[in-house]
């Protein structure tokens, strides 16, 4: 199988997602409607989902779902979490059979914890403890992918339409506080299960619009950083940035926004003094970070969502509210397909973030 790099292929995506800012759970038939109505942004050889809070009676767990082309693979796999973590359960993920999905690999899931001896004998953070797993696995055993590893959280995805793969992975069957979607018409590949979107890592997910041509310089700064990025495609990168900015380097949302779409230098030195200096340091400091080409994205983790454009805003984006909820998508029709009457619709600018939490209080 041609795998991501090996074939281009000219772009265009859909995206689309929500958030209820009360973590009011809702069933993936509404996001799943919503990614469906931009059929013709995609060409059928990729599609998925993230969801938040669909395993509340597990939510201190981390739920790994993997794909294996073997049952090598899996076991192998399982040999390697039955040394490094506690394993509550390993299951088969749910599926139906659709006409339209062919090949599928084995699809599986394990519920785990790090072991404590583990975590003493290597010195590190539970979150930095997965993260080296994740790559691990990913990297060194082969035919085997981690496609998702956060808690109370998951992603769903894989060759095909994204109804047709909501439809797979029986999506209308979860709850969720937050949903995101993509559908595919990849970049420099012609698709397979692992490329499909989003990527995650731990509660990160991004799905994502565009292409980027600084995938050299952002792997290359990641790598000095320990991520390894053996998937050779752009979204991959961006999951990993904002993991080492947000959760690593500890930097507010709306800073990170900005390292990764800049301004312009000709707009920073229109700032005042104080907002310019700020604007000056994160480019200088996170020069490495700046995502160029044209993009949209919506980063999904565990308290909100993020949705950014590029700063020239080369793919489309726009924003509405209603209520609690809080929608973002490539188009306006894929949000009133699934809401109507809306309060509120806008277009956000180019690096202009859209940024929303859970309400303060809110426990999920």
């Amino acid at each position: 199988m041609l795998r991501e790099g090996q074939v281009r292929i000219p772009s265009g995506c859909a995206i689309s997602g929500f958030i209820n800012k009360k973590g009011v759970r809702i069933s993936g038939t509404d996001i799943i409607n919503s990614i469906a109505i931009m059929k013709e942004r995609g060409n059928g050889l990729g599609g998925g989902f993230a969801a938040y809070g669909i395993y509340p009676d597990r939510k201190d767990w981390y739920a790994f779902h993997l794909f294996f082309d073997d049952i090598k693979a899996k076991e192998d796999t399982e040999h390697f979490l039955n040394q490094n973590f506690e394993v509550l359960e390993g299951e088969v993920i749910p599926t139906r059979k659709v006409s339209s999905i062919q090949n599928a690999p084995i699809v599986w899931r394990y519920f785990v914890k790090p072991l404590e001896k583990r975590l003493r004998d290597t010195e590190k953070t539970e979150e930095d403890f997965v993260v080296d797993s994740v790559m691990f696995i990913n990297s060194q055993i082969e035919g085997a992918y981690v496609f998702s590893s956060g808690k109370n959280m998951g992603a769903f995805k894989g060759v095909g339409y994204p109804e047709d793969i909501g439809e797979f992975f029986r999506i209308d069957e979860y709850k969720a506080y937050i949903w995101t979607a993509h559908s595919r018409f990849p970049t420099n590949t012609p698709g397979w299960w692992g490329g499909a979107h989003p990527f995650t890592l731990l509660d990160w997910s991004i799905v994502h619009n565009g292409e980027i041509s600084s995938y050299g310089t952002n792997y290359r700064y990641l790598e000095m950083f320990g991520y390894r990025c053996t998937l050779r495609t752009d979204t991959e990168v961006m999951a990993y940035l904002f993991d080492l900015l947000l959760r690593k380097h500890k930097l507010p949302v709306e800073i990170a926004a900005k390292a990764l779409a800049a301004p312009f230098w000709s707009v920073i030195d229109r700032q005042s003094e104080e907002e310019r200096e700020k604007l000056r340091a994160i480019r200088a400091v996170y020069q490495s970070c700046l995502v160029n080409g044209p993009f949209s994205i919506i980063l999904g983790f565990s308290n909100g969502i993020l949705a950014l454009n590029d700063r020239i805003k080369l793919r489309p984006l726009v924003a509405a509210q209603k209520g609690d909820f809080v929608y973002v998508a490539s188009e306006e029709s894929a949000i009133r397909e699934i809401c109507k009457d809306l309060d509120r619709v806008w277009m956000p600018k180019g690096g202009e973030a859209v940024y929303v939490t859970l309400d303060e209080g809110v426990i999920v």
